[in-house]
């Protein structure tokens, strides 16, 4: 049996999709199935674009050229980063996995100096309007400096021409360059985007009962808990790539603690909400989060400078 995983041809996202399809492997050989996988390299938009992040606001910049493939029967799976995937349910796909997350903070990468330590002046690198936010409220004396390109790229400008980039601990780590990291930011500091450390994996909803079962195996249940009350808040909030949110889900026991952050561009303003509630109800949790910094101005605060 053979599958054709669909996935982003950048280091990262080939690297993380590598390790879905030998998950998938694993899977099948559990039960007893010699499977194959191999990966087919899409291009998508954001890949080929050479504008800010911020304008590319366009939800699904990252996704569609894969959904698309995905429909078209060109692969008969596909991984994504699911920070990068809109809220809404896709009317043709299913997200049957969620695996396992990694580790959801954001890493500061320096030549030495840690974030409370930089110079006053100091340019700090990042292509997320989340993280220059809130740089900035921690350390408003800093120059935040919004970039593009891939891992290699962003950390060979350390040093150069930035004393420093934030990216996720998540990337990172699975391209095994966790040690070019100086700090990695606490998460009451810096919380992470919705579903930051977590993969995504959808398949067509016609999709063959045997691929289903497969591929539903990797599927963790509190890490598609936190990510469900993580986009359920951002999905009521409206907000998109392009917009300052923070949310960061932890699940213990039967339980879900959700830490909702929404701010203005340049930090100075903050409006938090921490939401608890049963893990079968995250979704509710998310969205009661979400409804509560509403009614406090999160929507004005959002398009503020």
């Amino acid at each position: 049996m053979h599958l054709r995983l669909g996935t982003r041809g950048s280091a990262l996202a080939t690297t993380q999709s590598q390790h879905v399809a030998d998950a998938v492997v694993e899977a099948a050989a559990a039960r007893g199935v010699d499977l194959e996988v191999g990966l087919e390299i899409v291009t998508t938009h954001g890949d080929t674009s050479k504008a800010s992040l911020v304008g590319l606001s366009t939800t699904g910049v990252f996704v569609n050229a894969l959904r698309d493939h995905l429909l078209d029967g060109g692969c008969d799976l596909i991984v994504h980063s699911l920070k990068d995937m809109p809220v809404e349910p896709h009317p043709r796909l299913d997200l049957v996995a969620i695996p396992v997350r990694e580790d959801v903070r954001d890493a500061l990468c320096t030549t030495g100096p840690r974030l409370e330590e930089l110079p006053a002046g100091a340019r700090v690198g990042t292509g997320s309007p989340r993280r220059a936010a809130q740089l900035r409220r921690v350390r408003p004396d800093l120059e935040i400096v919004d970039i593009r390109g891939n891992v290699d790229t962003r950390l060979g400008r350390v040093g150069d021409d930035l004393a420093g980039v934030v990216l996720a601990a998540a990337g990172l780590s699975r391209l095994g360059r966790l040690e070019s990291a100086t700090e990695l930011i606490s998460v009451d500091v810096m919380v992470p985007a919705p579903g930051q450390g977590a993969l995504a994996i959808e398949i067509r909803q016609d999709a063959e009962p045997a691929l289903r079962e497969l591929v539903s195996a990797l599927d963790d249940a509190p890490t598609r808990a936190a990510v469900t009350a993580e986009r359920a808040a951002l999905q009521v909030l409206e907000a998109g790539c392009s917009a300052p949110v923070g949310a960061h889900a932890t699940v213990t026991g039967g339980q879900l603690r959700l830490d909702l952050r929404v701010m203005n561009a340049s930090g100075s303003l903050q409006l938090n909400e921490v939401a608890r509630g049963p893990v079968r109800e995250a979704a509710a949790v998310g969205r009661a989060a979400a409804h509560a910094l509403l009614g406090r101005g999160a929507s004005r605060l959002m398009g503020a400078g």
